[in-house]
């Protein structure tokens, strides 16, 4: 009688670590989880947990007027810092959920909802 109990309690520990051990941003259904937001808190040395939100980005900090270096761009539904500019013009910006990983790359800034100084 103790031996499937004790199968039982390494069975369900091994389960918890093993849910311990998966990546953090986990994908619901079809659609990955946002966490753009979440990464550029983290980046900027931000705690607000509000930030999590890209959107909520839209109201951090003070209008910046328009793109450029050292601006966080916001989009309705990603978020950003713009780290440079390409020869063309094209603003170089550095985010998290790019594509699922953490990116620096050119990127249209022409669909973007507010650019702020934080």
């Amino acid at each position: 009688m103790l031996k499937p109990l004790v199968v039982a309690s390494a069975f369900l520990l091994a389960c918890s670590i093993q849910a311990e051990a998966r990546p953090h941003h986990r994908h619901h259904g079809y659609r990955a989880h946002a966490w753009c937001g979440s990464y550029l808190s983290n980046y900027l040395g931000k705690s607000d947990r509000r930030l999590a939100l890209a959107r909520a980005w839209a109201s951090e900090g003070s209008n910046a007027g328009g793109p450029g270096v050292g601006v966080v761009v916001v989009w309705s539904h990603h978020v950003g810092i713009i780290t440079g500019q390409t020869p063309d013009g094209q603003w170089i910006v550095h985010s998290g959920n790019d594509g699922g990983a953490v990116r620096t790359r050119p990127r249209s800034v022409a669909n973007a909802i507010a650019f702020r100084r934080v």
